[in-house]
């Protein structure tokens, strides 16, 4: 898994390539607490286009940042494309807790309305 954050105003973006699953899954929580740690207010877009698979504990990771967003007061978007990730958000009814965009740009001006 590879893993790269930036800082675009109203947020951070942070670019996943690879599978998130329970190999990556640590990687992947170390990098979202230094974007989290580092942003204020902790407004995420997290693009997972290329992000194949997904198992349980990457879904974990998912919700627990989830939840550590909206308790700082954040918001976290998921860039998605069709596929393996978005479907299982869906079966698990997720996908009515987790705000979805198609781009980073579409990402980042809902973020820029809401600010």
């Amino acid at each position: 898994m590879v893993v790269r954050y930036w800082r675009e105003d109203p947020c951070t973006v942070l670019h996943i390539v690879g599978d998130l699953d329970v190999a990556a899954a640590p990687r992947l929580r170390a990098e979202l607490e230094q974007a989290i740690a580092e942003a204020d207010p902790p407004n995420l877009v997290l693009d997972l286009t290329e992000v194949p698979f997904c198992d349980s504990v990457g879904l974990g990771v998912l919700v627990a940042t989830l939840n550590q967003i909206q308790h700082m007061r954040g918001r976290l978007i998921l860039v998605l494309a069709s596929g393996m990730i978005k479907h299982l958000l869906t079966i698990t009814n997720l996908d009515r807790h987790f705000e979805i965009s198609e781009s980073i740009d579409d990402a980042r001006s809902a973020l820029g309305a809401a600010a």
